[in-house]
């Protein structure tokens, strides 16, 4: 099984968990990506993305 990571989110009194998956970024850093929508107890709609990076999984470059 792939190993995700779930976000609860919540705006405006609406909660919604977002599920993010794997990701090698760009700049060689790895973590976690994910986006949804999330709905507020007053029926505004906001749209969420989630960049979460591993600390220090890009490693050190050339000295």
């Amino acid at each position: 099984m792939t190993e995700v990571a779930k976000i609860t989110i919540e705006v405006a009194g609406g909660a919604e968990t977002i599920v993010a998956e794997p990701k090698q970024f760009k700049t060689g850093s790895r973590g976690f990506y994910g986006q949804g929508k999330v709905q507020a107890a007053d029926g505004r709609r906001y749209q969420v993305s989630v960049n979460i990076v591993e600390i220090g999984s890009k490693g050190k470059g050339p000295a």
